[in-house]
C-alpha cells in the first residue's frame, strides 16, 4: 500500500528520484508540499495547485482540530472530500504549533522560548502529553500521542506524524535529550494507537515518527536509530530550520542520513527556500513543505532567478518585465511587475494569489530541474 521505489540515483551526490504509493496516488519524489495550515493553500485552489505540479499538501491538526473540529471532518467525508482534494494528503502532528502558539511566538527562531517552561499556565509539558490553551478562544486542551493519532485518523490524510516535542534551536544537552527520550516515547505509543485504529480502516493511512535530538550530534544519531528501528513506511526530521545557522542544518542532515533506511522516503520538516530545497535534495531528502510560497506572496515577495524580489519596490512601478524571465508559470506569462505592484499596493486579493501562484511554481521548477541533474535522460 505504502510502497517506495527507488527510480534513478545521482553520480555525484545522494541525491535520488523515487515513488511512495498511497491510497490517493503516486508521489514522485523529490518533492515539495505547500502547506494547506487549515485545509486550504492559502488563496489557491485545488485544480489551480494540480496545474502547476503539486501532488501532495500539508494540513495542521491543531488547526483543524480547533476548527472547524476533526469530529466534523470525519462526517464530511474525511479531508480529501471536505476541501476537494483527491490528491495526497500529510498531516503534522500539531506538536510545533502546540508549542510556539503557547507563547505567542510564531517566528521559527524563538518558537519555543524559556518562557514556555516556565508559565504553566500557557503550555504544560508532562510525560503523559502536552495541555495547552487555544489561541482561539482561550480553553484548555490536552494533546497525548493516543489522541493525536484519533485526531489525525479522524481527518483520514495518508500521510500521519507522530507527536513530537521539538526543543528549542540552542536548548541546552539536557534538555535536548529529555525532549528526545520524551519523543521517542510518544512514538511508541503513536504506532501502537495508530496501528489499532488502522486496523478498522478500509483505507489505510501511513505514519510517520520524527527524529529529532536538538544541535547535539550523537543525540541526533541516536534518535535517527530508534526511529529507523520503528520499521514505518516513511521517516521524518524535525527540530531543523528552527534557528540554528545554515551550515548546523546541514550538519545534522550529514551525520544521520546514513543512519536512515534506504527503501524508505525522508521527509525534512519546514524547509521551502530555493537554496535549502537543492541541499536538501543533494543530501538525499525526498519530501519537504514549508509555508514561505504564500506567506511571502501575502508580503509581496516572489522568487526570482536572481533572487527574491519585493514587488513593492519604486523600480517595479513602471516595469513591462514580468517577475522571472526564465520562469514558464503562467503568472510569468501573462502579467507584468508593474501590475503585480499595482495590485499589491491596493491590497487586491488578486495580488496575492498571483505572487503565491508563481512562488509555488518556482518551487516546483526547481525541484523539477534537480531531478533532471539527477537523471538526465528522463523527461520531467
Amino acid at each position: 500500500m505504502f510502497a517506495f521505489k527507488i527510480k534513478s540515483k545521482s553520480k555525484s551526490s545522494d541525491a535520488r528520484i523515487g515513488e511512495f504509493s498511497t491510497p490517493h496516488g503516486i508521489i514522485e519524489t523529490p518533492c515539495f508540499m505547500p502547506v494547506g495550515t487549515k485545509g486550504t493553500v492559502k488563496t489557491m485552489k485545488p485544480e489551480e495547485l494540480k496545474e502547476i505540479g503539486s501532488q501532495i499538501i500539508l494540513a495542521n491538526t491543531y488547526h483543524l482540530y480547533l476548527r472547524p473540529g476533526h469530529e466534523l471532518v470525519k462526517k464530511m467525508g474525511g479531508l480529501h472530500k471536505f476541501m476537494n482534494w483527491n490528491g495526497p494528503i500529510l498531516t503534522d502532528s500539531g506538536g510545533f504549533q502546540v508549542f510556539s502558539l503557547g507563547t505567542n511566538n510564531t517566528l521559527a527562531a524563538k518558537q519555543i522560548s524559556k518562557k514556555r517552561h516556565k508559565d504553566k499556565d500557557l503550555v504544560k509539558i508532562t510525560n503523559d502529553g502536552v495541555e495547552f490553551k487555544s489561541i482561539l478562544d482561550g480553553s484548555k486542551h490536552l494533546f497525548t500521542p493516543e489522541k493525536v493519532m484519533q485526531i489525525e485518523h479522524a481527518l483520514g490524510a495518508d500521510i500521519i506524524m507522530a507527536f513530537d516535542e521539538c526543543p528549542p534551536a540552542f536548548a541546552d544537552r539536557k534538555y535536548a535529550k529529555q525532549s528526545m527520550e520524551k519523543t521517542h516515547d510518544w512514538a511508541l505509543r503513536c504506532k501502537k494507537e495508530h496501528e489499532k485504529l488502522n486496523k478498522n480502516q478500509k483505507v489505510k493511512q501511513a505514519l510517520f515518527p520524527i527524529i529529532q535530538g536538538g544541535m547535539y550530534d550523537d543525540l541526533r544519531i541516536e534518535s535517527a536509530e530508534f526511529m529507523a528501528a520503528l520499521d514505518l513506511p516513511g521517516i521524518a526530521i524535525g527540530g531543523l530550520a528552527v534557528g540554528e545557522p545554515r551550515e548546523t542544518t546541514w550538519k545534522m542532515i550529514d551525520l544521520i542520513i546514513p543512519h536512515l533506511p534506504k527503501n524508505k522516503p525522508r521527509y525534512m520538516m519546514g524547509i521551502g527556500t530555493p537554496e535549502d530545497i537543492r541541499e536538501a535534495i543533494k543530501r538525499g531528502i525526498d519530501m519537504f513543505d514549508c509555508v514561505l510560497p504564500t506567506r511571502l506572496g501575502r508580503h509581496g515577495s516572489a522568487f526570482t532567478s536572481k533572487g527574491q524580489i519585493h514587488i513593492k519596490n519604486e523600480e517595479n512601478k513602471f516595469s513591462k518585465k514580468s517577475l522571472d524571465d526564465k520562469c514558464e508559470c503562467y503568472v510569468c506569462k501573462n502579467y507584468t511587475r508593474a501590475y503585480l505592484r499595482h495590485l499589491i499596493m491596493e491590497n487586491e486579493i488578486l495580488g496575492i494569489h498571483l505572487l503565491s501562484w508563481h512562488n509555488i511554481a518556482y518551487l516546483h521548477d526547481i525541484v523539477k530541474t534537480e531531478k533532471r541533474k539527477i537523471s538526465p535522460t528522463s523527461d520531467f
